[in-house]
């Protein structure tokens, strides 16, 4: 008797409790933070950079679009559908420069890491006025030629158009031929506008900047760390050593022929982190600053800013279905194929290699890896495989695509859905044209909002299946206990940045949010935050525990066999979804 009436008392209590720690977890727990501090730059940025442009710029723009999009518009009317001349000068008159304010501008300067250089690291820290000078100058015999190819090109592309213009844009021959030099007229504008660039190099001197940015990202994460009871002054002066080896990796991720070849500064800073934990040791006075998930879960918050539900809806359903039919398949068969075919002792290793190669790379390495509570080892050798075959794979895809005359589109597609980092995408789809990195980087954008649902899924099927006790029910409370927190604040940055983005059309929103949040702000910022945590896994990774995943190189052939599967049917669908039933979508890109 004594005890039904005490248990029904003790149930209650747990749930008090329970409640309790919920509420707390809010500002204490590094899933909220993570939430709390990427909003916190989303929204800052949000106002610096839209919420504050003046309403007069933004109505002259509004006017000046309308009329270039008229023009646009009778072009396409007038030749059946070829653009012309005419019709790209009008689009390029859209594109506008965002105007951020002083202390925007501040931001972005603080925020600069090293740049690139080739045979003196110290390029990457100073450029002396002088230097600045002589390099400007060197440049200008390249941007004259490229001044003098651009004026005949443009002749021959005129010529071409009034020739296909006299046969009243019916002759098919003429038109193609018209089509041909009009790409070949922007390409060499594209390239006109890069060498002009050249001539007007800034100097800089970051030594005088990075000091701010340590003491900024240090005493922001410090108050985090504060907050989850932890001691800050240790932190700090461990993240003293952890920012100068992501200074350094930085550093050499900028150097122009590992940055060619897609070594970039996230491999740099697991390798050097590796072989400092592994040889000499981390230093003791540096682990405490080691806050892998904390520093890329307030990454993937803020990456969250540039998923812009406008720009997904823009490339149609053939992109929908090729981000977001294939992924799952492929991140579904490879799990079975690692578990039924090579057996991987280690589920949880299983499923972060195949979030990562299927999904979006490391971003869906570590959402994954919160959801199912991997191994730090695991964690770091599915990021490692995958930033060593994104580096293959980067090089290598544009020159098969080129080698089988494969058409801009399919082959951006086909980057897009496979290639792991967003980066990395970009510069591949760029080897083969500016319609092909379009395709390719808005592919991957759609692939990024798999992150949330990903985790959410693996959350749920770890508990449901993997940790389950047998005979003992699965509670909501553990389902959301065990949902990576922070992929909510990385949804409501896609939200409300979606929201804004379509507020203000196409090219403003490419302006405001994209290049002026985005590029000034938010993705610097992101790339700091990516930077630490890499460079975080690496000092605390252990060799011997990772040897102890290799055994077989069962994870070495499941993402081969993965991304093998993964290129097949991404190309398939490519191919199906952008020229068999939706060709009209395809040639209006």
């Amino acid at each position: 008797m004594t005890q039904e009436i005490i248990q029904p008392e003790h149930d209650d209590n747990v749930v008090i409790d329970q409640a309790k720690s919920s509420w707390s977890d809010l500002w204490t727990k590094e899933d909220f933070l993570a939430i709390w501090f990427g909003l916190l730059f989303c929204f800052l940025a949000l106002y610096l950079y839209v919420l504050s442009y003046p309403a007069q710029d933004r109505a002259d723009a509004v006017e000046k679009i309308g009329r270039a999009n008229a023009v646009m518009e009778a072009e396409v009317a007038m030749t059946g559908g070829l653009k012309t001349i005419a019709y790209y000068e009008a689009q390029a008159s859209k594109v506008f420069k965002a105007k951020p304010n002083d202390f925007a501008k501040s931001f972005t300067v603080y925020m600069k890491g090293p740049g690139k250089w080739k045979d003196n690291p110290m390029d990457a820290f100073v450029l002396s006025k002088e230097a600045a000078d002589a390099m400007s100058l060197k440049n200008m015999p390249a941007f004259e030629k490229s001044a003098a190819n651009l004026a005949k090109v443009y002749e021959e592309a005129q010529l071409a158009e009034s020739a296909a213009k006299m046969a009243n844009f019916e002759d098919a021959d003429l038109n193609a031929d018209a089509e041909q030099k009009i790409n070949t007229w922007r390409t060499s504008v594209t390239a006109h506008k890069q060498a002009k660039a050249k001539t007007n190099i800034k100097p800089f001197n970051i030594l005088t900047t990075l000091p701010i940015l340590f003491l900024g990202l240090g005493a922001l994460f410090a108050f985090g760390v504060a907050l989850m009871g932890e001691k800050p002054a240790k932190f700090f002066v461990g993240f003293a050593g952890l920012f100068v080896f992501a200074i350094i990796a930085v550093t050499l991720g900028s150097q122009t022929t590992m940055k060619g070849y897609g070594v970039g500064k996230e491999a740099w800073a697991i390798l050097i982190g590796m072989l400092i934990a592994n040889t000499i040791g981390t230093p003791k006075w540096v682990m405490p600053s080691l806050k892998v998930e904390f520093f890329i879960k307030t990454g993937l918050v803020l990456l969250g800013s540039g998923i812009l539900m406008d720009k997904i809806i823009a490339i149609g359903i053939p992109g929908l279905f090729v981000a977001w039919v294939v992924t799952p398949i492929v991140l579904i068969v490879t799990y079975i194929f690692g578990q039924k075919v090579l057996k991987m002792p280690s589920k949880t290793l299983n499923i972060v290699i195949s979030a990562d190669m299927s999904v979006c790379g490391t971003s869906a390495a570590i959402a994954t890896a919160a959801a199912c509570r991997a191994k730090k080892e695991e964690l770091a050798l599915s990021i490692g495989i995958s930033l060593l075959f994104t580096a293959i794979m980067m090089v290598v895809m544009p020159v098969v695509i080129k080698a089988l005359g494969m058409p801009e589109v399919l082959g951006g597609a086909w980057i897009g859905g496979t290639i792991d980092a967003t980066g990395a995408v970009a510069a591949a789809g760029g080897f083969l044209g500016l319609k092909a990195m379009y395709v390719a980087a808005t592919i991957k954008m759609i692939q990024n909002v798999l992150i949330g649902v990903t985790a959410f899924g693996v959350a749920v099927y770890w508990v449901a299946k993997v940790d389950r006790v047998e005979g003992q029910k699965v509670s909501v409370f553990e389902i959301w206990h065990r949902f990576p927190k922070f992929v909510l604040g990385f949804l409501f940055a896609s939200i409300i940045f979606s929201y804004y983005s379509g507020q203000l059309g196409t090219e403003l929103s490419s302006a405001l949010i994209s290049a002026g949040a985005g590029k000034g702000m938010l993705s610097p910022l992101r790339g700091w935050c990516f930077t630490l945590s890499f460079a975080a896994i690496g000092l605390g990774t252990n060799f011997r525990e990772l040897a102890h995943y290799f055994k077989g190189g069962k994870p070495v052939i499941l993402y081969i066999v993965g991304q093998s599967f993964n290129l097949a049917l991404t190309l398939l669908m490519a191919y199906i979804m952008f020229y068999v039933v939706f060709p009209d979508i395809t040639a209006s890109i």
